[in-house]
């Protein structure tokens, strides 16, 4: 027996919108060590023409917040662990911005569906990478000296690529 399963509507990344707890409707898991977490995401859609022996593309990368994966420990959490939480949004959205410049630079072949696969497969990884040294190295928010540093860091980052 199959069953059908619901695809939740994200909330699209804004530089001028900032996530705050609200947004956090998940439930926080019995066991779970973290103060809150965050899940964000890339996905694309794109379509692709042949003309003149060349592969045009036409395409959309969009990073998304979700709100009911995304939960928080209420009597922990403070306004630096919400900054913590609002930059892996922000890194997730400087990896969209990684895709559609390499999408942007790519000659393709007429195998464009496995091309642009492995694209994404590939700034996936690297976005799993840079969230993991991003909590590593702030020691998930804990090091606020480390958290200010990265805050600016990922701010001009995303100035540069915009």
């Amino acid at each position: 027996m199959g069953y059908a399963q619901e695809i939740e509507e994200g909330v699209l990344w804004d530089k001028d919108t900032r996530l705050t707890w609200k947004d956090f409707k998940g439930k926080v898991p019995p066991a779970a060590v973290p103060a809150a977490t965050t899940a964000s995401g890339i996905s694309y859609k794109y379509s692709a023409n042949l003309i003149h022996h060349e592969v045009e593309l036409d395409f959309e990368v969009n990073t998304y917040f979700y709100p009911n994966e995304s939960w928080y420990k209420p009597e922990i959490c403070d306004d630096l662990i919400l900054s913590h939480e609002q930059l892996h949004f922000d890194i997730s959205e400087l990896f969209a911005r990684k895709m559609r410049n390499r999408l942007k630079r790519t000659s393709f072949s007429d195998n464009v569906k496995a091309e642009i696969r492995k694209i994404y497969k590939e700034i996936l990884q690297e976005l799993q990478d840079f969230q993991d040294q991003y909590d590593w190295e702030t020691s998930f928010s804990r090091n606020p000296k480390k958290q200010l540093e990265w805050n600016k860091k990922i701010a001009m980052a995303l100035k540069e690529h915009s």
